[in-house]
């Protein structure tokens, strides 16, 4: 997969979709499915565009909603499907600003033979494009029907809020698989260990997660509880971190990049008044995580 964050002139027609790709719903995997089908039909190459920082980040910074996957979890996902080319484009005021026949020549740069999209997709400055402006430019369009849920349409907002109420299941069956987060794991303060239960600190790509508190989850093969807050009894943090504690694990991981799988929310994080409250509500949660992994073994 060849990634591009800048727009050559390209030497091979191609199949292209564009979008934020947040989340990567099952609406979103409708439209690549499409795609790769489309594009093997007419023996094309398979290309994306997305968008980095996402659009609602650049217009209203303080307002914009968490990520739910990083840029890199998105690129991983477009490797798996063997995508051949991914244009990140920086949104910036410039690009804000574009109209839509520019973002067509755009597309006609690429050499976009077909354009496979969500049939309400609109571009251009203050969304002014439809698919039909570009139909009109002799590219041609499939425009993709919407996928529902419970009569409700999927999008990553509806994952989104899923997730910061702690509503997992709901999130997977949106998602079409369990929520992750990968990083690299990195070496931390030792405080866990020294209180008895030794942790994985995970490095996040995220700024900001949809989702914080305590959590049941797996990692590989292995089960455990993992917190993923500001760590407010001993001192507090400004940002989000990540660590996780495996059940009977003693390997050496330091280094490798993981993916953290969220199975279910125990808790949000609380303040406890000493390290030995928390000692024990450490216990408590690992004990409710067991109890969790017997019934989820025998639904797997």
């Amino acid at each position: 997969m060849q990634v591009f964050r800048h727009l050559p002139a390209a030497n091979a027609a191609c199949a292209v979709t564009i979008g934020n790709y947040d989340g990567l719903h099952l609406g979103h995997q409708k439209i690549l499915e499409t795609l790769i089908f489309e594009s093997k039909k007419r023996h094309l190459e398979t290309a994306l565009i997305t968008f980095d920082p996402h659009p609602k980040e650049f217009f209203s910074p303080e307002n914009a909603p968490a990520r739910i996957i990083s840029l890199r979890e998105k690129l991983e996902f477009f490797e798996e499907l063997n995508i051949d080319r991914v244009y990140i484009i920086k949104f910036d005021k410039i690009f804000s600003e574009i109209k839509p026949d520019k973002f067509i020549s755009i597309l006609k740069l690429l050499r976009a033979d077909l354009v496979v999209v969500g049939e309400d997709f609109k571009f251009g400055h203050k969304r002014e494009g439809t698919i039909n402006d570009i139909s009109k430019e002799l590219l041609e369009v499939i425009g993709v029907k919407e996928i529902t849920h419970d009569a409700q349409r999927i999008s990553s907002t509806t994952i989104r809020k899923s997730l910061n109420d702690g509503d997992l299941i709901r999130a997977e069956l949106l998602m079409g698989r369990p929520y992750s987060i990968s990083g690299k794991v990195i070496h931390g303060n030792k405080l866990a260990r020294e209180i008895g239960f030794p942790t994985a600190n995970i490095h996040m790509f995220h700024n900001r997660p949809p989702l914080n508190g305590v959590f049941a989850v797996k990692l590989g093969s292995n089960f455990g509880v993992a917190n993923l807050g500001t760590r407010p009894t001993i001192g507090g943090i400004s940002k989000l971190h990540l660590e996780v504690h495996l059940f009977n694990f003693s390997d050496d991981v330091y280094g490798q990049h993981v993916h953290v799988i969220f199975l279910k929310k125990i808790r949000d994080e609380l303040k406890f008044n000493s390290i030995d409250e928390l000692k024990k509500q450490i216990q408590i949660d690992i004990e409710k995580v067991k109890n969790y992994i017997k019934s989820y073994d025998r639904e797997k």
